[in-house]
């Protein structure tokens, strides 16, 4: 077949596609849309240290001769069993996928290769991944450009190992941070996520049809309003409306697809009683037909195979998702029989062919046909490290300092780090993270007295685990904390997984075990630390030694305002720790921002910023009101607002450095509707833009508001502001869309 239009690089992708498909058996179609088996059951050490491939691989692409798609080749974790003696590292990880992909052209008929399909959550989860914070970390930065320069990095690291495909969280709105995977999200927000899914796109993806060496196709995570079920329960059930869902839960996936997002993966939550995966209106009526959405669309883990409880049987549940609009499923059974359901009249062969397109589109789109051996011409990406603690850095958000306890001053003689998350690495780390080398990133406590002046005494004592109520170490704390002139106590959670973690057949965790409190499958129906860790704060406030509070967290908990001052880092990776100590010493300053409102209590939920703009009645028993309201970041220096100017859709407000130090002001413009079509929230973030500002400088901020932001709407107020909060007191500009 040296003469197949689908052989020949210089031919029309379209064209190929079409001559490859005509030349496939049904058996084979099926087999493109299977992503069955888990990569890690490919393979296996070899005595001399190299790899085997299992006679699981060989049964699977025995089984449609051929493979679709292949899952976590590449995955290392405690789920997986993977680690740094069994599976591929930064030097061997490109030869892996060679060999299987070698077996797989082979076994094809037709010389199809496969995609690998691998987890990028927060840079690559593979053995010597570059780990970066969290998405809740991104979304504390507000800073879009930086966020692509870092997804940029991850997908070249993706692609030099040998995979092709990432799995990226950016769609789903965290507003319920009792869900465990809140750390997942960028915010509560949905321009904010917008924003920052538009980054991942273009830094991840690049331009063009076809996809550069280091660039990588993205699957968008999740479609649509995962982050709405009911209790902040993973999985549960949602009761979303259509207008919330596309107020709130759309936005960031039409700025993916606008953005050029090669694939979105259907969420497991249901959508008017339609579980995502089998939502015909949502996959084909809005995705493909409104919205004009090419790519692919991925099913989540096994959520085919859950339909069965809507058709009776995982056969029609594979012809539910293929005929809603699924390309591609994930470890289900179902899509396996899609040969019999063409066969039973359940599938018409035409919607099979029209998913098998889009699959062999994008290998087409990545080159896989052409077969550039990876492990000998695409090297490892450098710089990780750094860019990793730059993002940490940009996330570190101050929400209170009383007296000017921050940063560190130069009377200071004496610290005292205390606290379950001062001397771990491990917990810094979000969920879905591959094993660590050891040497790998930086404590607090160890960056601080690495960065520490001359002459700066640092005396450590943990004073309790991150859960459970054992106060034996609570006494050397306080001693601690009382020979010391400044305490610094650095609390938090953790969603680091462990041998013994239960886990379902997804991956998710079952039951906590250990020191877990967040991830996926860890949810919280309050909101509060470990009970020990509440104890040590209060204990170290007592001795009367000034006390920063520093929370490394996956999801908002709720703190009482004992100690006068107050950081927060979510996960920030391996090198937050020295993020951290950096901006507590003042050789950094502190710029995030609250990308998710902080509440009081549990209780209080929801407390998102953007809710309607109704009479918003409080509490008999505490307020209604957020602790600290989304966008909400102190800074070492102070900024003033000039009168912000309107002129059509234009606003821009000059913005002063009052102080005496170099900072970061983040100029957020909200618009609260006042005449519209539909009832309207009190507020919605429509712009942003970070300034840098060294003392004394001015400059001019400069944004524009998008026609669709103002649809709707015939009047409404703008006001610019440096939170959610300050905004509702700002001075309002009108704008009139009647004119």
């Amino acid at each position: 077949m040296s003469d197949a239009v689908y052989r020949d690089p210089t031919a029309p992708i379209d064209a190929r596609v079409r001559d490859l498909l005509a030349r496939m058996t049904l058996r084979e179609k099926a087999g493109q849309l299977n992503q069955r088996m888990y990569g890690w059951d490919a393979y296996r050490r070899t005595p001399d240290g190299g790899f085997e491939l299992t006679d699981a691989l060989y049964a699977e692409t025995d089984r449609f001769e051929g493979l679709g798609a292949l899952y976590g080749l590449q995955r290392a974790d405690a789920w997986s069993g993977v680690d740094h003696g069994s599976g591929p590292g930064a030097e061997d990880g490109a030869a892996l996928a060679e060999l299987v992909q070698r077996h797989v052209v082979e076994r094809s008929r037709l010389g199809i290769p496969a995609l690998f399909v691998e987890e990028v959550p927060h840079g690559l989860m593979a053995l010597d991944g570059t780990v970066l914070p969290v998405n809740l970390a991104v979304g504390a930065g507000w800073d879009p450009d930086l966020y692509e320069r870092a997804a940029a990095h991850a997908a070249a690291e993706l692609r030099a190992r040998g995979g092709h495909v990432a799995l990226v969280s950016a769609l789903d709105i965290a507003r319920d941070p009792r869900w465990g995977r809140t750390e997942e999200c960028f915010g509560e927000d949905p321009y904010l996520a917008a924003r920052l899914t538009q980054a991942l796109v273009r830094g991840m993806q690049g331009a063009g049809d076809v996809f550069a060496e280091d660039k990588a196709p993205v699957v968008l995570k999740h479609f649509a309003g995962q982050g709405a079920t009911v209790g902040g329960r993973n999985s549960a059930e949602s009761e979303l409306g259509w207008r919330e869902l596309h107020e709130i839960h759309l936005p960031a996936a039409r700025a993916g697809v606008r953005a050029g997002a090669a694939a979105v993966m259907a969420a497991y939550n249901e959508v008017d009683g339609m579980p995502c995966s089998g939502n015909r209106a949502l996959l084909s009526g809005l995705l493909r037909e409104e919205w004009g959405f090419e790519g692919l669309v991925m099913a989540d883990g096994l959520a085919v195979d859950r339909l069965a409880r809507i058709t009776g049987d995982k056969v029609s549940a594979g012809a539910l998702a293929l005929n809603s609009g699924v390309d591609l499923s994930l470890w289900d059974e179902g899509f396996t029989h899609l040969e019999e359901a063409v066969e039973r009249g359940l599938v018409e062969e035409g919607v099979l062919d029209a998913a098998v397109a889009r699959v062999l589109r994008l290998k087409f789109r990545l080159g896989l046909f052409e077969q550039r051996p990876v492990a000998t011409t695409a090297p490892l990406p450098t710089g990780g490290a750094e860019l990793s603690k730059e993002v940490a850095r940009a996330a570190v958000t101050l929400l209170r300092n009383d007296g000017v306890l921050l940063p560190i001053g130069r009377h200071i003689s004496r610290i005292a780090v205390l606290g379950p998350q001062a001397a771990t690495i491990t917990h810094q780390l979000g969920d879905y993270t591959a094993p660590q080398r050891p040497g790998t990133g930086s404590s607090v406590l160890d960056a601080l007295r690495r960065l520490a002046p001359p002459g700066l005494d640092i005396r450590h004592a943990p004073g309790c685990t991150l859960t459970g109520t054992d106060l034996s170490g609570i006494p050397a704390a306080i001693a601690a904390a009382a020979a010391s002139d400044l305490a610094v106590l650095v609390l938090g959670g953790s969603s680091a997984r462990t041998a013994d973690t239960e886990f379902d057949a997804n991956g998710a965790a079952l039951r906590a075990v250990s020191e877990m409190t967040c991830g996926e499958g860890v949810d919280l129906a309050e909101l509060r630390l470990g009970p020990a860790q509440y104890a040590l704060l209060d204990a170290v406030v007592a001795t009367g030694t000034p006390t920063a509070v520093v929370l490394v967290q996956g999801r908002p908990h709720v703190l009482p305002d004992t100690a006068p001052a107050l950081l927060t880092a979510w996960y920030p990776g391996p090198w937050g720790g020295e993020a951290i100590a950096e901006v507590l010493l003042g050789l950094a300053g502190p710029t995030g921002r609250l990308p998710v409102s902080v509440p009081r209590s549990a209780a209080q939920l929801p407390v998102h910023y953007n809710h309607k703009d109704t009479e918003y009645g409080g509490y008999v028993d505490q307020s209604a009101e957020p602790r600290y309201s989304f966008g909400h970041g102190l800074s070492y220096t102070s900024f003033e607002f000039g009168e912000p100017r309107l002129t059509g859709r234009t606003v821009e407000v000059d913005v002063t450095n009052t102080g005496q130090r170099y900072g970061r002001s983040v100029v957020q413009v909200y618009l609260r509707r006042l005449i519209t079509s539909t009832w309207p929230r009190t507020l919605e973030l429509c712009a942003f833009e970070g300034v840098d500002l060294v003392p004394g400088e001015s400059r001019t901020v400069v944004t524009r508001l998008g026609a669709d932001q103002l649809a709707g709407a015939d009047v409404v107020e703008i006001r610019v502001a440096e939170s959610a909060r300050a905004a509702l007191t700002a001075v309002p500009l009108t704008l009139d869309l009647r004119s």
